[in-house]
């Protein structure tokens, strides 16, 4: 629809006002952002509880702070009688639900990972090229330490709000096979449930000692620091990587989009971009940005490109097509002529490796 401050057609319904005026006058937008957190994440916090005196929640970044009987933003903690409870996210039990997924996967790192490609072999990777005859064990984690208006993932939570499947790490540990080559963990977002997914994480390896097996993560990096450490150990010692899906870079527009701020996310990319030094082959830390149409523009991918490019120009950053979903489904597919501005955008900004991914989606 037509955005009520410029006039342009590039606005979604619910928000009424198109990206770039959102980041030249956030308060305009405020009453309709707030409106449509509060409607897309019912019967959850449409923001993270901050109520002064309240128990802090320290498992992401979020840091709810909870008065008796509230819930946190992701649904899996809880006030009660002045104790702070772990529904779910703990290293005993977590909400998750996985399958093998025959390799290559459609996954935004294949290009440069030893699943889809000749990087890492022989030490990281059972065959040079793709590892065609091995899999992945996707692991999809219900909960999120944000709330994307156009989330592709929308099953996350239904499952936070459930509680279901709730399961041990043991169990996740236990669909370890023979022919499995990697774990990625998704969702939802592993933030919420980060303790769970290293335990189950660390099982796995174990169980699979004498052989490759990585471990991944794709994130919206919004991991609380004093966990992110051994999120990186893991990744970095099984040829893993951890892929940071940057929404956007201006904070106003981050904060429309996703309900929360990015600065713990961008704070946590330029730490783990310092370690990924440590490992250049196969790549550790990878980069990708959904193309949201009338919001997610050649300026904001080419600020997202700039800031990697100053930690490292090496490091790989997918452009992600976007298909109308959730509570932005009014808006269009991402244009080809949009994708190959925004790739343009970020090689210009400095980056040395960008692809464009989902291309059939592209109109």
């Amino acid at each position: 629809m037509e955005c009520k401050i410029c006039g342009a057609d590039k606005a979604a319904k619910l928000l009424r006002i198109c990206g770039a005026c959102l980041k030249k006058q956030p308060e305009d937008a405020r009453a309709a952002v707030e409106a449509a957190h509060r409607r897309s994440r019912r019967p959850l916090p449409g923001t993270p509880p901050k109520t002064p005196g309240g128990i802090v929640c320290q498992v992401c970044a979020n840091n709810c702070r909870l008065a008796p009987d509230e819930a946190s933003f992701c649904g899996l903690r809880v006030n009660r009688e002045g104790r702070l409870r772990h529904l779910a996210g703990t290293a005993r039990r977590g909400v998750a639900s996985w399958y093998h997924d025959p390799l290559p996967t459609n996954c935004v790192a294949d290009w440069v990972c030893p699943a889809g490609s000749s990087s890492g072999y022989p030490r990281y990777s059972y065959r040079p090229g793709v590892e065609h005859g091995y899999y992945n064990l996707a692991v999809f984690l219900g909960g999120c330490s944000f709330d994307c208006l156009f989330c592709q993932n929308r099953q996350y939570h239904e499952m936070a709000v459930s509680l279901e499947p709730l399961v041990k790490p043991e169990e996740l540990a236990a669909a370890i096979r023979k022919d499995t080559a990697c774990i990625c963990y998704f969702g939802g977002d592993p933030s919420p449930q980060v303790p769970f997914a290293l335990k189950a994480a660390r099982l796995a390896v174990e169980r699979a000692r004498g052989r490759v097996l990585r471990v991944c993560w794709e994130t919206n990096g919004n991991i609380n620091p004093r966990l992110l450490g051994a999120v990186a150990e893991l990744s970095l010692a099984s040829g893993g990587c951890v892929k940071f899906d940057l929404k956007c870079y201006n904070d106003d527009l981050h904060r429309a989009l996703t309900g929360v701020s990015n600065r713990q996310t961008l704070a946590n990319f330029s730490f783990l971009a310092e370690l990924a030094l440590k490992r250049p082959d196969p790549p550790f830390l990878i980069a990708s940005t959904l193309l949201v149409p009338g919001y997610v523009d050649t300026e904001e991918v080419a600020a997202v490109a700039k800031f990697i490019a100053g930690l490292d120009p090496q490091i790989p950053y997918s452009l992600l097509a976007f298909y109308p979903q959730h509570l932005m489904h009014d808006l269009p597919c991402t244009s080809r002529a949009d994708a190959e501005a925004c790739r343009q955008a970020a090689l210009d900004a400095g980056l040395k490796r960008v692809r464009l991914g989902n291309i059939h989606l592209l109109r």
